[in-house]
């Protein structure tokens, strides 16, 4: 009976897995573009596809005689016929040849679907890496977090000089994001797209190494901090409200994705091992670095914590005081990045074995995927904690 029992308890994460690779509900998905060029070709469904852009334009005149409610039903008529169809599910991938159109796709089908701007859903087709893969390849980490004395940060740099493609996407961000001229500091889009790049095409095990390296003491927070060159990339004359910088996001395609991106897998949950809702550092790590080389770009506040936030702040927020805030303290206060940034420095992971269930959530549709993970007997003192093991299979059903 115990047997059987262990049996129906693997069939029944085999299910919530497989599900999950199905994308439920979706089933496999198309990226956007390849997605888009199918729907042309299909009559309704291309002219479908037009009448939800125009839509989401707000230009209900200029393709239908119908005003008011009858438009509003033109447009949700529109939307219901696309859910049948590939271009409904469709993602993008970071970083792909064609990734801003892609983009510009994805966002006419959902934009008009969203509410408040911290539930919108991530446009990106989802990675399903682990952190300890990216532990078992980097040659940063030490053994020993603790006892080490030595600049980690200091050491990540030599070793990404010592790779071809990261010292090339290192130096060509390097050169735009220092250099000077009579009229300004630097050049902060090109700076801003090098940085892009080197995020997006270096390994993360050079790229992370930089980035979240673990320190002992200032000079290596320090180095950290300055990773990204902030008085290029980060810094300005004059700090704006956060909404305003964020409606200011919102009106560029690949910026307004990487918040989602990262509102979605740095979405911290107290009831989780990790405290994170997905419970992949590695995700949430991935879509942090994404922000920046964006308007949104983040970084370190100082240097005596790992405290994050990009340049901007809630003074003459008026009524918009608490909105502003909320979006604020999702970097500075976010115990999910925090336990990310550290786990990655530290060289450790979430240690436990068992079922990690969907967290019932009131964000847009990121449920977290049943994964099983080993539990670890040695830890130290900056390892992130684990929760007592719940009993095997328990409440677990498909969602």
């Amino acid at each position: 009976l115990q047997r059987a029992r262990v049996d129906l308890c693997l069939l029944s994460i085999d299910v919530l897995l497989s599900a999950e690779v199905r994308g439920l509900p979706g089933g496999d998905r198309l990226d956007c573009v390849k997605a888009s060029d199918q729907c042309l070709k299909e009559q309704s469904c291309s002219t479908k596809f037009r009448t939800l852009r125009q839509c989401v334009a707000g230009k209900e005149s200029n393709f239908s005689r119908a005003t008011g409610l009858e438009a509003k039903d033109e447009c949700r008529s529109a939307m219901e016929a696309l859910k049948q169809k590939s271009l409904y599910n469709c993602r993008c991938k970071r970083g792909m040849k064609k990734e801003k159109n892609c983009l510009r796709i994805y966002w006419s089908m959902y934009q008009s679907l969203q509410g408040n701007d911290l539930l919108e859903d991530s446009p990106y087709e989802p990675v399903n890496s682990r952190l300890s893969d990216i532990f078992r390849l980097a040659p940063i980490v030490s053994v020993e977090p603790v006892l080490s004395k030595g600049n980690n940060c200091l050491d990540a740099a030599k070793a990404c000089n010592l790779n071809d493609t990261c010292k090339r996407f290192r130096s060509a961000y390097i050169t735009p994001c220092t250099s000077s001229t009579s009229n300004e500091i630097c050049n902060k889009r090109k700076c801003h797209k090098a940085l892009r790049l080197f995020f997006d095409k270096v390994p993360p095990k050079h790229s992370y190494g930089m980035l979240f390296c673990s320190c002992r003491d200032v000079a290596c927070t320090e180095r950290r901090r300055q990773t990204i060159v902030p008085v290029c990339s980060y810094e300005d004359r004059e700090k704006p409200n956060c909404l305003n910088l964020q409606e200011s996001c919102k009106k560029n395609y690949i910026c307004r994705s990487r918040l989602a991106d990262f509102f979605t897998n740095c979405q911290p949950e107290s009831r989780s091992v990790s405290s994170c809702l997905k419970e992949n550092y590695a995700d949430c790590l991935l879509a942090y670095s994404g922000l920046i080389g964006t308007v949104m770009t983040p970084n370190y506040i100082d240097s005596n914590s790992l405290s994050v936030a990009p340049w901007c702040d809630c003074s003459n927020s008026g009524n918009d005081i608490d909105e502003c805030q909320k979006f604020l303290n999702f970097f500075q206060d976010n115990i999910c990045l925090k336990n990310a940034i550290q786990a990655f420095g530290n060289g450790t992971d979430v240690n436990v074995w068992q079922p990690i269930l969907p967290v019932q959530t009131t964000t847009a549709t990121t449920t977290t995927a049943s994964r099983l993970k080993n539990t670890g007997s040695e830890t130290t003192n900056n390892e992130i904690p684990s929760h007592n093991d719940s009993p095997a299979c328990a409440n677990l059903q498909v969602r």
